[in-house]
């Protein structure tokens, strides 16, 4: 390295992950606490940032790789060279990376930690486990916890609602997402942008599911993206991209977005209705607020954007009655786990009866605001049954006016209620999708 170790973009990984991990900060506060900023350039950035999510991504695996090669766990104190261990086994097990410089640049980060005397604990484990990753390999297979990479309870309820398809989701959740684009049409087509793409050497093409979809061959930053500041396009998974038109749009509609930060789906009702809806979102959250402000602003929607609590109406309603309302609710997150890997370290399993509670108190507050014959689209990006299937059941059955409309569509799996995508499934994320009309 060039530069000081104090700004190495390894170390900056390595506190990063043990912010997630100790402290409960998802990954891109976590890197910014842990200093990603002050690194020199670029390329440094996509390191540090490549390091700390892969490293989350395989962190159950790593913690019982290292846990074989020390002969007792490090004390709290040393809780920081744990972490530089966990991100360098990374490194060594699943990147390409030269060994002998992971070796060596970890090494040399103990001056950084203040801990020289841990230079020879860190090259012997590391120099250890490259005599002995085969028969670590074959250990690891042993364990379902570190062969997948997931924790015990998550492994549990994907064995439980997908005794089929679990292995599957597993292997999905570890793979880098692909980076997909919604195309604004009411600036341009999909073709025109398509072959936008093409004339500045990116390589994509059109999703088979949505409309609107490209999915990119490789992933960029969004400065290479031609006509981004000028609203042409967005980034956004193709599963989500779905919602606008299970809404089935009509003119002259008033429609909610009921918890609609960061925009994304609110920006797609407006285009995908050419703008001739008159849409309300919702967002608790002030700063998520701004995103879609922002949002709209570069893309030229008109939309009333409105500061309140979704379950809490009587706050923030006039008595306004809607055709149409989108509840993609709060959710564990577990089918987006690809892109977002801290969520196998964030979430707890108490968390999903928390979680199905509070997407029921949703869909009862908001039922009241729906006209009648309207329809409530109900959304989640999980992929367990206790927070879609089951809270739709839930509802119901104690909801009489409430009838299920199918959605039918040659994708996904359909369910006792609802279709649920897997990840995936088409390029998608997991994504779960129920529609409800009021009788």
């Amino acid at each position: 390295m060039t530069k000081s170790s104090t700004t190495s973009p390894r170390l900056v990984a390595c506190r990063a992950v043990q912010f997630v991990a100790d402290k409960g900060l998802n990954s891109e506060r976590a890197l910014t606490v842990a200093g990603i900023n002050n690194l020199n350039d670029v390329r440094e950035i996509s390191f540090a940032r490549s390091v700390c999510l892969g490293t989350l991504r395989w962190y159950h695996q790593q913690e019982v790789l290292l846990s074989l090669l020390l002969d007792k766990p490090l004390q709290n104190k040393n809780r920081d060279l744990h972490f530089l261990l966990l991100t360098a086994l990374f490194q060594l097990s699943k990147t390409d990376i030269a060994r002998h410089g992971v070796v060596s640049e970890t090494v040399n980060l103990v001056h950084a930690l203040k801990k020289k005397w841990a230079k020879g604990l860190v090259n012997g484990v590391l120099r250890s486990y490259l005599r002995q990753a085969a028969a670590l390999e074959i250990k690891l297979k042993k364990s379902p916890v570190a062969d997948t990479s997931h924790p015990d309870w998550l492994l549990k309820l994907l064995q439980t609602a997908w005794p089929h398809q679990w292995r599957d989701i597993t292997e999905e959740n570890n793979k880098q997402a692909p980076m997909s684009l919604r195309v604004n049409t009411l600036r341009t087509s999909r073709d025109e942008y398509l072959d936008t793409l093409g004339s500045v050497n990116i390589d994509a093409s059109c999703s088979p599911i949505s409309a609107s979809a490209i999915i990119l061959k490789s992933p960029c930053s969004i400065d290479k993206l031609p006509g981004f500041d000028e609203g042409l396009v967005s980034i956004q998974d193709v599963a989500p991209q779905l919602a606008a038109g299970f809404l089935d749009l009509q003119n002259n509609q008033h429609v909610l977005d009921a918890c609609a930060a960061p925009g994304g789906k609110a920006a797609h009702i407006m285009e995908a209705s050419a703008g001739k809806v008159k849409l309300t979102a919702l967002e608790l959250d002030p700063q998520r607020l701004l995103r879609i402000t922002d949002n709209m602003q570069r893309l030229g929607h008109k939309v009333e954007i409105i500061e309140g609590d979704a379950s809490s109406p009587e706050s923030w309603s006039s008595g306004q009655k809607y055709d149409r309302i989108l509840l993609d609710a709060p959710c564990s997150g577990s089918g987006v786990i690809r892109r977002h890997p801290d969520i196998k370290l964030l979430r707890r399993a108490s968390d999903i009866k928390q979680l199905a509670d509070q997407q029921l108190r949703f869909l009862h507050a908001l039922w009241p605001l729906l006209k009648d014959n309207g329809k409530l689209l109900y959304a989640t990006c999980s992929i367990l049954p206790q927070e879609n299937e089951n809270v739709i059941h839930c509802f119901l059955s104690e909801e009489e006016t409430a009838k299920e409309r199918e959605l039918d569509v040659n994708y996904g799996q359909s369910r006792q209620h609802g279709l649920q995508i897997l990840p995936g499934e088409h390029q998608m994320d997991g994504f779960f999708y129920a529609c409800l009309q009021k009788n």
